[in-house]
């Protein structure tokens, strides 16, 4: 049988059924066929009588991220059809196997599926990464009461600050579940999702597509022609009117507005600057401003923000502040026995030893194990063919990166072949921390995995 669109649309609904525990809506299916037939996102709006920017800036981009959630490799446009087409050459392969030899396990096994989130985090992606089983959550107390406490006092500001991969959309989305549940009103918005074209250059098109995108989420009708006046009172009034007017004035209910993968916006000064400030002075309108008590924010980054901001006009250095650390070694227990692999305490110490308590880089071990039910973490530890199977596009992609920037990939090569911790520029240091590539206080190699990966190919 000769893989096609329908072949393509029953792996992609397969995925998100696993993923997601539901089937593609009929937009998504639109998309994968307009893009299949290679249409732009105009003709596929066009086609369906949807709005470009909604194909191009929400359905599109939020359905990429599902597939490279499920599939553990970035998914574009360009590149979905070869991945799904992996995917169902190894189911087909998989089920052949299984009907030949099947071996039975003494553990239970966990859903056939992998998981492996990329670039931002363990549920974020900065921007376009797999996220982690969406069923499991590990507590790290006692993180979740302190955002919890610091959420319910009007006005809150909450700052997530991790490497990439380490949980912050995860946590984010966790706690911001807990509100709704409390009859808050949620939003969570990924800058990724941005057209970095068109919004993040322009700083009247950024708010706007701001304060569209939160009316989208709280399923209330654009008043943007209505109140927003760039030529008389300017973007920044007009951006706080359509908060103060009407999106916090329309419920009496809290409103929680997490801003997620705010990094995107550093190489932006024309937008950060003005921006920032923004936020922080909506922050400071809490003390005397009730309507603005109703308004909760949260910020989640990628380790310290190296961009130029007035000490007094900056989000970063007010509220609480998060940092999420790697999974201790009960964390780590608990992540695998939820996982259905049991917690041999010698196992997990083998297993940490390699990659640490990384929430990444455990998640795409126990997904190998739940798609390969015939080896066990035993077997992929002792075998570092196997291991480098397991972690092979995510290796690949870290190393594609580091090609892209020069300096990055001399300064890394240093680090590698040192002994000792070695003093960093702050910007680079803050650059590989960020991709996850070291560790933050010592500068040195993250993990074992690293070490041997990376060393096989720098000089």
């Amino acid at each position: 049988m000769s893989f096609g669109i329908e072949e393509a649309i029953t792996t992609a609904n397969q995925l998100a059924s696993l993923q997601a525990n539901r089937n593609l809506t009929d937009i998504e299916i639109s998309v994968l066929k307009g893009a299949w037939e290679k249409l732009d996102y105009d003709q596929i709006a066009a086609q369906n009588q949807y709005a470009t920017s909604y194909i191009s800036q929400d359905a599109a981009p939020k359905l990429w991220k599902l597939l490279s959630s499920a599939l553990g490799e970035k998914v574009r446009k360009s590149s979905f059809r070869e991945a799904l087409k992996r995917r169902w050459e190894e189911n087909k392969s998989h089920a052949n196997s299984a009907t030949v030899n099947r071996v039975p396990q003494n553990r239970s096994e966990a859903p056939n599926r992998e998981t492996l989130p990329t670039i931002t985090d363990y549920l974020e992606i900065s921007s376009d990464q797999p996220l982690v089983s969406p069923n499991i959550y590990i507590d790290r107390p006692p993180v979740e009461a302190m955002c919890c406490e610091a959420l319910a006092q009007p006005g809150a500001l909450v700052r997530v600050k991790a490497p990439r991969y380490m949980g912050k959309t995860l946590l984010a989305n966790t706690i911001l579940a807990q509100f709704t549940q409390a009859n808050y009103r949620t939003v969570n918005l990924s800058f990724g999702l941005a057209d970095r074209d068109t919004h993040l250059t322009n700083l009247n098109k950024f708010l706007r597509w701001l304060c569209s995108n939160i009316s989208r989420e709280l399923e209330m009708p654009s008043q943007l022609n209505e109140i927003w006046d760039e030529e008389g009172i300017g973007a920044k009034v007009s951006c706080t009117a359509y908060f103060e007017d009407y999106l916090l004035t329309h419920s009496n209910r809290p409103l929680i507005l997490c801003l997620d993968d705010v990094d995107l916006l550093f190489p932006y000064p024309e937008v950060y600057e003005d921006f920032f400030g923004l936020l922080r002075s909506w922050h400071e309108k809490a003390r005397n401003r009730p309507v603005w008590q109703q308004f909760r924010l949260i910020i989640a980054h990628s380790t310290e923000v190296y961009i130029r901001l007035n000490i007094n006009q900056s989000p970063f250095n007010v509220g609480l502040s998060i940092e999420l650390p790697e999974f201790s070694v009960e964390q780590v227990q608990d992540f695998a026995t939820q996982s259905g692999l049991g917690d041999d305490p010698t196992q997990i110490e083998h297993l940490i030893a390699w990659i640490g308590g990384h929430p990444y880089l455990l998640e795409a071990a126990f997904s190998y194990l739940r798609t390969h039910p015939e080896l066990t973490l035993d077997s992929i530890l002792t075998d570092s063919a196997t291991l480098m199977e397991v972690y092979k596009d995510h290796l690949r992609e870290q190393w594609a990166a580091l090609q892209d920037y020069p300096q990055l990939l001399e300064t890394f090569t240093q680090i590698l072949q040192s002994s000792q911790s070695v003093q960093l520029d702050p910007i680079i240091a803050y650059q590989l921390q960020s991709m996850g590539l070291i560790q933050p206080a010592e500068n040195q190699i993250r993990c074992q995995l690293y070490q041997e990966y990376f060393s096989a190919y720098l000089p």
